[in-house]
Parts: structure tokens; C-alpha cells; sequence
């Protein structure tokens, strides 16, 4: 780690005043939602496999300027929760998946830890969480990897069954785990990276896991374009153009793109849907306006090895809105066929940010 004051770490000492401005405006801003730095020790890592109690507020608006505005973009709101817990290891959650029906799920927090648990529901609206569990992310040789230096930032999370691929942005590497292995308590293996994902920047690095799965699209006589691949995508590695440096790692046609990065947005996380749309999740930060979301939509048919891929804006969202650090993204399909989209945030570990659960369907 650079001995350089970081963006991260400036706007940590920063946070305070930020909040103050961010406050004035009619309590409607939340706490910078940029993500600072994390100090050398391991502050707040899972150690060992633990019940955790969390506790839920609904969020009932999306948008507390309007309480009757409920369609944002091409997204329609659905639920949110703000999650506390008196366990310390609690937040940090930076990727999410969850199950077909969208009620167990597994998540990965940047300080080397796993969380499991149920999201209960009410007349559809999510009302709380069950069952939660946290692990910590071991290594080929058993221990946590929070015992090796710098591995301890695990920000990216893809699942293909019963393989868990896991991103670790301060070193670039991917460890895969298999989940019929004992599940959370399951070893990592490192996975193989192509030369360009080293190259990263350490504080910039890996950021979004998506796996393209191998079975046929769903009433389709066909599989996914790239189908056995593991698409990563870097949070600002840029290329000589100045756009997101992608990758596909494994599957037919491994290499490299590019992500046209527009606005000064980063990539925070991603999401591929059954129709063959890959979602990206955005977010950029700055003193003027705060933190900024947005989820763009790409053709999952458009990225080939040299590409440069972009797509449309379907929804995006500022302090005037319930968002924070929003650094991870799912999707599943309801019974009744709708797509749900689920957001987390990643509070750092902070008294100034939350960790917010929402949800939104897909409505076009």
C-alpha cells in the first residue's frame, strides 16, 4: 500500500464536515457514500462461524421529497431496509446473491468475511432478515485470508451453483470455492488471471464478478453468448482511452475489453439477467453533488475480446434519494414472472453511512 494519503483516506478525515453540508439539506443527504481507506490491521474481520442477530427498519420511499413517487428510471420501487447489528463485524457487504426465489442469500464483506442468511418478506415487501451467519473467507491452506497481507478486501462475489468466485481488489486475485465443500467453511483456491488483471491499481482494482452460466437460456434452445465464462471487471482500471478494462477469464474466447466510462463513473458491481442483458452498477462521488448511482444495461452479445461495450442509463439516483455506498447488485424472478433487482451498500464500517438492503422491479 502506497504511504501516500489515498482518495479514501482523505475523504475519511473529511467525512465529518461533508456530513454536516450533506445534512443542511433537509436531512435528505446521507454521509459521503465514497468508500475510505482501510488501515493495514483487519479491524473488523469475521474470525470465526457466528450467529448474528441484525436488526431491519423499512424504508417506505425511495425518494423522501415525494412519498407518492414510486418509478425511477426504468425501475419500479419495491422495498428497502436500513440493517444495524451489535456484532462489529457487521457491514462492509460489497457483493450479493441470492437464491431463484430470491429469499436465501449469500453475501461477502471487504474485510474478509462471509454472511448468510434469509430475507423475510410481507405481502412482498421485504420486513427483515433470518438466520444470519458469518464466516471467514478461508485460504488453500484453511486459515483466514485476512491473515495474508492485503488479502483481507474482498469486494466481488459470482456464484455458478455450487462454485463461489470471490475478487479481492488490493492484490487482483480471484479465489474460487466450492461450496459442496462445507460450504462457507470451504477453502479458496486461486484462480488463474490473465497478465492485464495484476496490473490493476491496487485501490481500483477488481470489482465485479459475473459468471455467464453454461445451461440454455430459459425457453430458449440456446446457450449464453460467452457461456463458461467469468466476466471481472475493474472499478477503475482504465485503458489508453481512458475506459473500464474488463476481462474473460475461461469459457471460448478469452481477453480483454473496455467499459465506455462516461461521466466519471466507476464500476461498483454487475449482474447478468436471464434475458442476456448484463446490468452494471455505477457510482461516482464528489463534493459538489455527493454520491451518484446508476444501473446501465449492456448486450451480453456485444462483448467479444477488443471490444469497447455501452449501453443505456435504465435508472440513477443521488443524495436526494435512500442510497449510500451502493457497491452490490442481484436479480431474481418472481413467480408472477417480474424481475427484481436487489441493491446493497457498503457503510465502511462507518457511524456516518448504512447499510441499506433495497429493491426495485424491472419495469421495461
Amino acid at each position: 500500500m502506497s504511504t501516500q494519503p489515498s482518495r479514501r483516506s482523505f475523504l475519511r478525515h473529511a467525512a465529518a464536515g461533508f456530513s454536516t453540508l450533506a445534512l443542511s439539506r433537509g436531512a435528505l443527504a446521507q454521509a459521503p457514500a465514497e468508500p475510505p481507506a482501510r488501515p493495514l490491521q483487519v479491524e473488523n474481520a469475521v474470525t470465526d462461524p457466528v450467529s448474528v442477530e441484525v436488526n431491519a427498519r423499512p424504508i417506505p420511499n425511495f425518494e423522501p421529497r415525494d412519498r407518492t413517487r414510486t418509478r425511477f428510471g426504468s425501475l419500479e420501487y419495491r422495498s428497502g431496509l436500513v440493517l444495524t447489528s451489535r456484532y462489529r463485524g457487521f457491514g462492509g457487504l460489497s457483493g450479493i446473491r441470492l437464491d431463484a426465489k430470491g429469499e436465501r442469500f449469500l453475501a461477502v464483506s471487504d474485510q474478509g468475511g462471509w454472511f448468510t442468511g434469509t430475507i423475510r418478506y410481507a405481502g412482498g415487501r421485504m420486513v427483515g432478515l433470518d438466520d444470519v451467519e458469518a464466516a471467514p473467507l478461508l485460504g488453500a491452506e484453511g486459515r483466514p485470508i485476512t491473515e495474508k497481507r492485503l488479502w483481507w478486501d474482498s469486494e466481488s462475489i459470482a456464484r455458478d451453483g455450487n462454485v463461489v468466485y470471490v475478487g479481492l481488489e488490493r492484490v487482483n486475485q480471484i479465489l474460487r470455492y466450492d461450496f459442496s465443500k462445507g460450504g462457507t467453511r470451504a477453502r479458496g483456491e486461486v484462480v488463474p488471471v490473465p497478465a492485464g488483471v495484476r496490473k490493476l491499481p491496487s485501490n481500483k482494482g477488481l470489482e465485479a464478478l459475473v459468471v455467464v452460466p453454461q445451461e440454455k437460456y430459459k425457453g430458449k434452445d440456446q446457450t449464453m453468448p460467452l457461456a463458461g465464462t467469468l466476466i471481472a471487471f475493474s472499478e477503475r482500471g482504465l485503458d489508453h482511452d481512458g475506459n473500464l478494462t474488463a476481462f474473460l477469464i475461461g469459457g471460448p474466447s478469452p481477453g480483454q475489453f473496455s467499459v465506455r466510462r462516461t461521466e466519471k463513473y466507476d464500476i461498483s458491481d454487475a449482474v447478468l439477467l436471464p434475458s442476456g442483458e448484463l446490468l452494471i452498477l455505477e457510482r461516482k462521488f464528489s463534493w459538489f453533488t455527493g454520491v451518484n448511482i446508476r444501473i446501465r444495461s449492456i448486450p451480453l452479445k456485444s462483448i467479444v475480446p477488443g471490444a469497447l461495450v455501452d449501453g443505456p442509463s435504465l435508472f440513477a439516483a443521488d443524495l436526494g434519494h435512500e442510497v449510500d455506498n451502493m457497491e452490490g447488485i442481484d436479480a431474481h424472478v418472481t413467480p408472477e414472472g417480474e424481475t427484481v433487482l436487489t441493491l446493497i451498500s457498503d457503510d465502511n464500517f462507518s457511524m456516518l453511512q448504512r447499510t441499506l438492503l433495497l429493491q426495485f422491479t424491472l419495469a421495461e
